[in-house]
């Protein structure tokens, strides 16, 4: 018997056993209960998040024949073989290579006529954004007044390329994003239902790695199952995924705060050995940061994640500090495919960091060359407006002239131009003239 993968196996039946999407369900239900259904539905959202399958399900509710009902009893001949993907009255049509005018025609031409089995005909149009601009021009006037027989479902990835006079004639239903939670819990109910052995770090990588798509978590369930011959540690999934231990995030955050450069790029030669996905790392490095700054700024909240080291980084760290490490490691991940190779991207970006860190028992960042050459010594002229310092303590307090000259003393020249004789007082108006 062929293997069927779990993302097809485990596919919701029943508006009970989907993941999410709640606000969708309770639209549905209530207009099946109401009995007030639109005649037609457009679906959308990122891939794997229920788009087809709440469709297969709704349609499934409407033909069911113990219905019209909110919840299909799933064994009647109609629930079957919907399940089984072979009604006759449930055409799906895969738009991305139906996409001309004459399929949309021939479309047009057969929903006039009754439906041969159920009691709705209903049209399941998949990634319809696909369609061509005369073959939308040819479906709007049956997708605003189709027959009472006929009911469409649409469903798309990117709403953005339909037309607005398609948009106008439908109910439309964003479907969101799963959370990790939701995808994690999942994968524990299935894995119980299997009988597969799991730790629940291995779930949470899985589930973060999804981003929040349930079917790609089930195919990266189905690949980690393998890998892992038949269970799922935490070590095989890292080792899988091309992602890294926590502990060495940590290091590499304490060799920056420690200023240490060797001990960086020995944990950064460490990394490549296990020859991971560097992106991945600037993205944990970027995670770890945003729990350390809740932690700083908001600790009310923070105090709910009882890590020891992201407490110890939060208050051996300014705040600042963590702000603009979380900027380098965005940066160094949108750099990455324009550096000469992964590694050095990632050596970069760290290396960025160090460079910005205070020197150790210093607390000032180090200085630049060019900072350092625009600071006055002791014995040179200052340069810049307004540029006299006293450097040292056994540097003169005597006033010095912009050339360097010691500037005559004004009590001096108080008594030089008392002393001038009877034209004392108009040469000292003239000197300051000319001056």
């Amino acid at each position: 018997m062929s293997y069927l993968v779990l993302a097809r196996k485990w596919r919701p039946r029943r508006f009970a056993e989907l993941v999410g999407q709640t606000h969708v369900v309770r639209a549905l239900t209530n207009a099946l209960a109401s009995g007030r259904v639109h005649h037609a539905f457009l679906f959308t959202g990122t891939r794997g998040v229920g788009k087809t399958t709440i469709a297969r399900i709704f349609a499934k509710s409407l033909n069911c024949e113990q219905g019209p009902s909110t919840e299909p009893c799933g064994q009647c001949n109609a629930c079957r073989d919907i399940d089984a993907g072979r009604f006759v009255d449930l055409l799906e049509i895969d738009a991305a290579s139906h996409t001309g005018v004459d399929n949309v025609r021939d479309l047009i031409d057969n929903a006039q006529y009754m439906p041969a089995r159920g009691r709705v005909k209903v049209y399941l149009i998949d990634e319809v954004h696909m369609l061509s601009k005369p073959a939308f021009n040819a479906l709007l006037k049956t997708l605003e007044e189709p027959p009472g027989h006929v009911k469409f479902l649409l469903a798309t990835t990117d709403p953005e390329k339909l037309p607005v006079t398609v948009l106008s004639r439908c109910l439309q239903f964003n479907l969101k994003r799963l959370d990790v939670e939701q995808i994690e819990g999942q994968i524990a109910h299935i894995l119980d239902a299997e009988g597969i052995a799991s730790d629940g770090p291995a779930r949470r990588l899985l589930a973060k790695a999804a981003d929040g798509s349930l079917r790609d978590a089930l195919s990266l369930l189905d690949q980690a199952i393998a890998y892992g011959g038949g269970t799922l540690a935490e070590a095989s999934v890292r080792e899988m995924l091309g992602s890294v231990d926590r502990h060495r995030v940590d290091a590499l955050l304490r060799a920056l705060i420690a200023v240490d450069g060797p001990a960086l790029l020995a944990e950064v030669a460490a990394l490549a050995e296990l020859a991971p996905d560097f992106g991945s790392v600037l993205d944990e490095i970027a995670s770890v940061l945003h729990r350390i700054q809740v932690r700083q700024l908001v600790p009310e909240t923070g105090e709910r994640d009882g890590d020891s080291e992201l407490l110890a980084i939060a208050q051996s760290v300014e705040p600042e500090l963590i702000q603009l490490w979380y900027r380098m490691a965005l940066e160094g991940r949108s750099e990455l495919p324009m550096a000469p190779s992964p590694q050095v991207g990632f050596e970069m970006a760290l290396l960025r960091m160090l460079a910005f860190c205070p020197r150790s028992g210093a607390g000032t960042p180090v200085a630049s060359p060019a900072s350092q050459a625009a600071t006055p010594t002791a014995g040179s002229p200052a340069r810049g407006r307004g540029a006299v310092e006293a450097v040292g303590p056994s540097a003169s307090t005597e006033p010095r002239s912009m050339t360097g000259v010691p500037a005559a003393h004004p009590a001096a020249d108080a008594g030089n131009a008392t002393n001038a004789g009877p034209g004392g007082h108009d040469s000292t108006r003239s000197a300051a003239g000319t001056a």
